[in-house]
């Protein structure tokens, strides 16, 4: 029986997790093989493989996925380092929270799909629009996380510190970016998550490279093996970048899981 936040053990989880992948792939292979799903618009799962060897073989799918990751990693990277400052501030001064919270509250709900018309004309079709497509997605949705945070810093650290003699910059370089630092570091992981989500946009329209383009391509073809492929590089990516960055903010910061 289960019962609500019961622990359980590592390989439990592990078999659960592989056990689900091995049920959808079940379900998927009865629908296609059984013909209850035409294969023109559900490849099964073995005509997948073999379009995906196709890719990575002989149209040169390697590069595709070296393009994608390095637009997703530049425009987000890009939008961390100016925005985690900005969130920081937000949530320390009281003034530029109550300046810039209007304008960035409402920047983060414009999507940023729609922005790709006007950074084609401004930008052109090359790396700095898709760059920016990536950029305008998470760069809102930082400050906020980031300056929610700093702002729900306890207060009596803060106090203390001042009785101590902190000045005001002390307490923002020694007690409220250390006290955070797990929690930003965590937002940033979550956010490097959407970020796959933009990038696939950006690359739908006016690019020549790229995971998003060989699916619009394959889309033409009705190459319904090759976009599933596509579908499934770009999870396996997202997953093993979420481990690592899960890892690396372990580590950095394991005093807080003591």
């Amino acid at each position: 029986m289960f019962r609500p936040f019961q622990p359980i053990g590592y390989g439990t989880r592990v078999l659960l997790g592989v056990g689900f992948f091995v049920f959808f792939v079940a379900f998927w292979s009865l629908a296609t093989f059984g013909g209850f799903v035409s294969r023109t618009f559900l490849a099964d799962p073995l005509t997948m493989v073999a379009d995906g060897w196709y890719l990575l073989s002989q149209r040169g799918f390697l590069y595709d996925i070296a393009m994608t990751v390095w637009r997703v990693v530049g425009g987000f990277a890009i939008a961390a380092l100016i925005a985690v400052p900005i969130g920081i501030a937000m949530g320390t001064y009281k003034p530029i929270e109550a300046m810039l919270e209007p304008f960035v509250s409402f920047a983060r709900y414009l999507p940023a799909s729609a922005f790709v018309p006007l950074l084609i004309l401004w930008a052109g079709i090359g790396e700095t629009q898709k760059l920016l497509v990536i950029f305008i997605g998470a760069f809102f949705q930082i400050i906020l996380m980031v300056a929610g945070s700093v702002g729900n810093t306890r207060r009596d650290l803060v106090e203390a510190a001042y009785t101590l003699g902190a000045t005001d910059r002390g307490i923002v370089r020694r007690v409220l970016m250390p006290a955070n630092a797990p929690d930003i570091a965590e937002s940033l992981r979550l956010v490097l998550g959407w970020a796959w989500t933009y990038v696939i946009v950006a690359e739908l329209i006016g690019a020549s490279s790229g995971i998003g383009y060989m699916i619009i391509n394959s889309q033409a073809l009705m190459a319904t093996g090759q976009i599933i492929f596509g579908i499934i590089v770009i999870g396996i990516i997202g997953l093993i970048s979420d481990a690592l960055f899960k890892a690396v903010n372990q580590w950095l910061f394991s005093w807080r899981l003591a």
